[in-house]
Parts: C-alpha cells; sequence; structure tokens
C-alpha cells in the first residue's frame, strides 16, 4: 500500500510530506538535474514565497504554460501552497487561445516559456504580470530565476487556506459551443481520486518506483495520477519534456523506470522502435498504464505481441481524472476500460435517465468525491443535487461489470489525449476568406486515437489553396487541433433546421 499521508488540506502537503519521510531519496530527474525531496520541497517554499511577493493574494489564479521541467513542478506546488489557483494551459496554445482563458479566468500571473507566447505578449491581457524560467527575461516580464533569488529561504510562512472544498486547479476544457469552460477541481476532489488509486490492491505505484513523467503535466493525465500519485508515494519522477520513442527508451533503460504511464501513441511508437531499444526500456517496468484516449482491441494486441502489457482506464478532467481501470480487475482486457475505482460510483442511464438493463449501452453517470465543482466562476453544470454527474460518454457493461466505451454524446474529438471542438476549428476555418461553410469530424487514427477532417465549402468563384486555409487557421489554433485531412466539397448536407447532418459525413468518410 502507499503510505497514507499526514492530515493533508492542501495538495502541496503531499511534497512536504515525501520530504519528512525520506529527505533523501530522488524526488525528479530531469535530464542531469537531480532533486532530493527536501531539495524540491524547499524550492516549493522558495516559489511560494516569490509568487505571493508578487502581489496576489489567496484564489488568484496563475497560470503556468511550461513544459514537463523542476519548474513546471515547483511553481504548480508553489501556488497551491502559497493558496492560490493553479492554471495549467498546453504549450501549443496561440496568443489568441490563451488570450480567452487568462480573461476568462481572471489570471494575475502566467509563466511561460513558449517563444511563441513571449514573443507575443503584447496580445495577451493588460494587467497580467509575464514571468519567464531562467535569469533573462524580456522587456516588460520578470525572471523565474531573479524572483526565486530574491526570496528569503525557509519554510513558506504566508496565508494558506487549506480547507478541502478550496479551488486548487482550474482547467480549460472547451463546450460544445467552443467555448473554453474552466473544470474547477478542488483540493478534495485532487486527493480523492489520489486516494481512490492508491487504495487499488496493488497500488499503480509506491515509494521505491521511478515513474516516467512523459505526458504533459498541463494535461489533468499527467498532472494527477502522474505528479499526484508521484508526491503522495513519494517515488521518483523522470521527467521527459519532449517525447521521442527511441530517446524515451533509452532514458528508461538507464533510470530503471518501474512505472509507465502513457498514451495510446506513445505505446505505439515505442513498439514501433528497435527490439533491442524496446527490451532494454521496458526490462524493469512491472506497471504500464494507457488512457486520455481509447487504446483500440487492434492496437493492444500489436502491443502485446511486442512484449508489452498495457493497462487500460477511463477518466476525465471533471473527475480528476481517473474513473475506471483494469488495474481494479488485476488483469489486462482488450477492448475494455476496466472497472470503477474504489469510492467512485457509475451507473449507464438512457435518454429518460433511467438505469440501462443487461449489456446495454448508456450514457456513463459518474458519482464520487473526486468530482469538479462546476464550471468556472459560478459552478455550473455540475455534479447534481445528488452528486451525480453525466459524463456525455457511452458505454456498455458487460457480465463482470467492466466498461466498454462505444460513443460520445458529444462531438468532442479527441487527439493524443486532447480535446479538439470542432465548433472552435469550424469557427476559425469560416473566418477564411475564401471558405463559405465548414464542418469538422472525429476520424479514426491508429496512432492518435482520432484525427480531424474538415469538409469546405469554398467561396463562390474562389478556388481554395488547402494549404494556404490550413497556414491560416493554425495561426488562431494549436497544431493538435489542426485537421489532417480536408476535402473541399460543394455543399454540405443539412438538415430542415439548417444544421449540418453530420452523420452522414461519418457515414461517408467510414465508407470512403
Amino acid at each position: 500500500m502507499v503510505e497514507s499521508p499526514a492530515v493533508v488540506g492542501n495538495v502541496a502537503d503531499l511534497v512536504r510530506n515525501a520530504a519528512e519521510r525520506q529527505p533523501v531519496r530522488t524526488a525528479l530527474v530531469a535530464g542531469d538535474q537531480r532533486l532530493t525531496w527536501a531539495e524540491l520541497d524547499a524550492r516549493v517554499d522558495r516559489t511560494a514565497t516569490a509568487l505571493r511577493r508578487l502581489g496576489l493574494a489567496g484564489g488568484d489564479r496563475v497560470a503556468l504554460q511550461l513544459g514537463n521541467t523542476v519548474d513546471f513542478v515547483a511553481c504548480y506546488f508553489g501556488a497551491l501552497r502559497a493558496g492560490l489557483v493553479a492554471l495549467p494551459l498546453n504549450v501549443s496554445y496561440t496568443v489568441p487561445e490563451l488570450h480567452q482563458m487568462l480573461t476568462d479566468s481572471g489570471a494575475a500571473v502566467l509563466v511561460t516559456s513558449t517563444v511563441a507566447t513571449i514573443e507575443g505578449r503584447a496580445g495577451l491581457p493588460g494587467g497580467l504580470a509575464l514571468v519567464v524560467p531562467g535569469r533573462i527575461a524580456p522587456e516588460g516580464a520578470a525572471a523565474l530565476d531573479d524572483l526565486l533569488a530574491a526570496a528569503p529561504a525557509g519554510p513558506y510562512a504566508g496565508q494558506q487556506p487549506t480547507g478541502p472544498e478550496d479551488l486548487a486547479v482550474l482547467l480549460y476544457t472547451s463546450g460544445t459551443t467552443g467555448r473554453p469552460k474552466g473544470a474547477m477541481l478542488t483540493h478534495r476532489a485532487l486527493l480523492a481520486n489520489l486516494d481512490q488509486c492508491a487504495a487499488l490492491e496493488p497500488p499503480p505505484f509506491v515509494a521505491d518506483d521511478t515513474v516516467l513523467l512523459a505526458l504533459p503535466l498541463f494535461h489533468v493525465y499527467g498532472l494527477n495520477p502522474g505528479l499526484g500519485m508521484l508526491a503522495l508515494a513519494g517515488a521518483t519522477g523522470v521527467l521527459v519534456d519532449r517525447f521521442d520513442a527511441v530517446r524515451t527508451l533509452e532514458t528508461m533503460a538507464a533510470e530503471q523506470v518501474t512505472v509507465v504511464i502513457g498514451v495510446p501513441p506513445m505505446y505505439l511508437a515505442w513498439i514501433g522502435a528497435d527490439p533491442d531499444a524496446l527490451s532494454a526500456g521496458f526490462a524493469t517496468v512491472r506497471t504500464a498504464i494507457s488512457g486520455a484516449a481509447p487504446l483500440g482491441a487492434a492496437a493492444y494486441r500489436r502491443i502485446a505481441a511486442a512484449g508489452v502489457s498495457v493497462h487500460e482506464g477511463y477518466g476525465l478532467t471533471e473527475a480528476a481524472p481517473a474513473v475506471t481501470s483494469t488495474l481494479v480487475g488485476g488483469t489486462t482486457w482488450p477492448g475494455s476500460v476496466g472497472w470503477p475505482l474504489p469510492g467512485v460510483e457509475v451507473r449507464l442511464q438512457d435518454a429518460d435517465g433511467e438505469e440501462v438493463e443487461d449489456d446495454d449501452p448508456g450514457e456513463i453517470v459518474v458519482r464520487g468525491p473526486n468530482l469538479f465543482s462546476g464550471y468556472w466562476p459560478d459552478g455550473r453544470d455540475g455534479p447534481d443535487e445528488d452528486g451525480w454527474w453525466a459524463t456525455g460518454d457511452v458505454a456498455y457493461a458487460d457480465d463482470t461489470g467492466a466498461l466498454h466505451l462505444v460513443d460520445r454524446t458529444k462531438e468532442l474529438i479527441i487527439v493524443n489525449g486532447f480535446n479538439v471542438y470542432p465548433a472552435e476549428v469550424e469557427a476559425v476555418l469560416d473566418s477564411h476568406p475564401d471558405v463559405t461553410e465548414s464542418a469538422v469530424i472525429g476520424i479514426p487514427d491508429e496512432r492518435t486515437g482520432e484525427a480531424v477532417r474538415a469538409y469546405l465549402v469554398s467561396r463562390p468563384g474562389a478556388s481554395l489553396d488547402v494549404p494556404a486555409v490550413l497556414a491560416f487557421a493554425g495561426r488562431s489554433l494549436a497544431r493538435f487541433k489542426l485537421p489532417t485531412s480536408v476535402q473541399v466539397v460543394p455543399e454540405l448536407p443539412h438538415s430542415a433546421a439548417g444544421k449540418v447532418r453530420k452523420g452522414e459525413l461519418r457515414e461517408a468518410s467510414a465508407t470512403g
């Protein structure tokens, strides 16, 4: 079992507890950089103090647009220790995308290492403090190293709300209208999901483990089941900022990694590498977990045939995020995302809200202390008065109770574990002067789970230059949101109400 922490009211207390239990154990490995838990705890203290010295008050939002670095870890836990709210942001977001989220959240500070953001900082909201890692910062920004050097050493002594219902993390996930919504995750929700994962027998990882942290920490999957579980267990985390299959396998072999958490494209990339490198990289791995996007049965079998056994799970940002896992049953299961975690209730319901019978498919509805508190800022669309929250995902349960995902009631597209909403992409495509109308759907992709396909109708008399349209869209959309295939059509199929019949587009796509 993972050792239960001392009294914890704040997620950052996990770092303090790990430092007290085993101060000299390595907490993080990042290239040539190594920090013990005691050193990391001290850095979190100093970062908390530095952030507060920027004039922030409890509950202020601190945006983090950073890769998998020690700076991300220290700033994340430092913000929480200081009673602030962490706002992790994708490093590939464009300035227009950032502007919308930063404005909606009212973020006071943005810590970013993204060159495009730094160069385009004039397009960010006014009044936002910009902090850049390192010792050199451009005009109008502060250097993180300077802020840390000016902060006094020693335990953080400022105010720190630690109530379980205090907001800890705000994670933006787009709605069906394309407008990003901030899911509010409290300290209670994040810690509850860690406890639910730790209650598994055996737990995903323990203090003696070395865990590969190659998933983006700005994504809820890397943030809580990855970084959060690492701190709960007091294990060693190996940070990988840029994923490369061969180099990551070499790192796994060198550091003797025992636990891997990843997404389907990572495993497919690994089994496509040199067999000797694959064997060496996974030689010490005892637990491999896949999530964020469905791992199809065919892909599962390919991975298993290469000698890698992978457990699959299902979750959502709003559930902090884990809901089910094949780890619950202790066996891998091709095509299944497993059983509910201890402390998580799941039911399948029909369109009338009634539980489905036998193995009929139904919408997944979840209840548990790990659920979010609704969307920023007023908690709208959160769990109902009985604590249940409808996910929009459809599944059926087999005779063992294991869930099998079959569809989504929403139009969400998941690319490499990241949410893409058609309306957001369509709004950008439609703004091109030569595009009259667009429609976006998701299509299966073995490497990324799904890919974005766009159908475009050109302006009368215009000849659409598809590469130019994609370049245009790339100025407003993160790369993972861009269509990987585009079809120019004379017109789109519409319903009597004028809505695009995307079902017809999906059928046409499936047949050729």
